[in-house]
């Protein structure tokens, strides 16, 4: 059976290499307004997301919102959005894109019980829908699908 990385070699998706924490999280790089960060790709959740902690650091702008965010133990938290940033994720990325914004002191503290590093954000399904995304679990790998190659 030919691999997936083989299969997608030469079409327009790209193959972005993620790394598994000793929590089973699967953790990957990505670019926001052109600063490096580490997030968790995440299928379950619904939007991408950056902690309040990361603002200054990838320069969002936010604004308040009446939505309130849930997930992995947490839920009514407060949340402010962030709108017309730049996400890159390999060679895949979006000028225009939209971050939830909200304290992920919960996860990080989860994390850090099991000496993982903190993230910054979630990758959520927001991404892998828009990128029309494939996840190679045996060779970790994410595919999405770019229009425009970046040099």
């Amino acid at each position: 059976m030919t691999s997936l990385i083989t299969f997608f070699k030469n079409t327009k998706y790209k193959r972005i290499s993620f790394s598994l924490s000793k929590t089973q999280h699967l953790l990957i790089t990505a670019k926001v307004n052109g600063v490096k960060g580490r997030f968790i790709l995440d299928t379950g959740a619904s939007n991408s997301c950056i902690g309040v902690e990361g603002v200054e650091k990838f320069m969002l702008q936010t604004l308040p919102t009446h939505t309130k965010a849930a997930g992995a133990g947490a839920i009514g938290m407060p949340t402010e959005q962030s709108l017309h940033n730049e996400l890159k994720i390999g060679r895949w990325k979006n000028k225009n894109f939209a971050f939830v914004v909200f304290d992920l002191t919960h996860v990080n503290t989860a994390l850090n019980q099991y000496k993982v590093k903190p993230v910054d954000g979630i990758i959520g399904a927001d991404v892998l829908l828009a990128g029309n995304a494939i996840i190679d679990y045996a060779n970790y790998s994410l595919f999405l699908h770019c229009e425009r190659f970046l040099s």
